[in-house]
């Protein structure tokens, strides 16, 4: 039960990757089978590579697998470890949570203005920044809950 959503993100994540990779099949075939470029493919696929990037990003990589920089997390000991762990998730946390009703009202703004071929709201194009950041804010807020307490992956 607990993993149904994961499941779920994943089959999000992996459709926004097959639609992703279906409009640059259609892209190329127009382009150099045909000799007549389609202007709504380019379009299409810069916001489902943006969308996919950042669903991803919040839904799918888990904490430990993100590119860290760990030099001096491993030259300390374990309560250091701790430490940083729980300095450098709070502080992911709080940062996400500051920048959401920025991003949002500026998202928000941004729903007066349509893409150049597909119409589509820059709203839309944009909103899974805002997920991002609230998937962020959960996240770190409980990886920082769980290295206070002592439950941390050291990994």
């Amino acid at each position: 039960m607990r993993r149904w959503p994961q499941r779920a993100a994943d089959i999000v994540g992996g459709a926004l990757f097959t639609a992703l990779f279906g409009v640059f099949l259609v892209q190329i075939t127009a382009r150099f089978g045909f000799n007549r470029p389609l202007p709504w493919t380019d379009e299409l696929a810069v916001i489902l590579y943006v969308w996919v990037i950042l669903w991803a990003s919040a839904f799918m990589v888990k904490a430990r697998e993100h590119v860290v920089f760990d030099l001096a997390y491993n030259s300390v000991g374990p309560r250091q470890r701790r430490a940083m762990r729980v300095l450098g998730s709070a502080m992911l946390a709080v940062l996400a949570a500051v920048a959401i009703p920025g991003s949002w009202d500026y998202i928000r703004f941004m729903d007066r203005e349509g893409t150049p071929v597909l119409g589509l709201s820059f709203m839309w194009v944009f909103m899974p920044f805002v997920l991002m950041l609230a998937a962020v804010v959960v996240r770190y807020g409980w990886l920082a809950w769980q290295a206070l307490r002592g439950d941390g992956d050291d990994a």
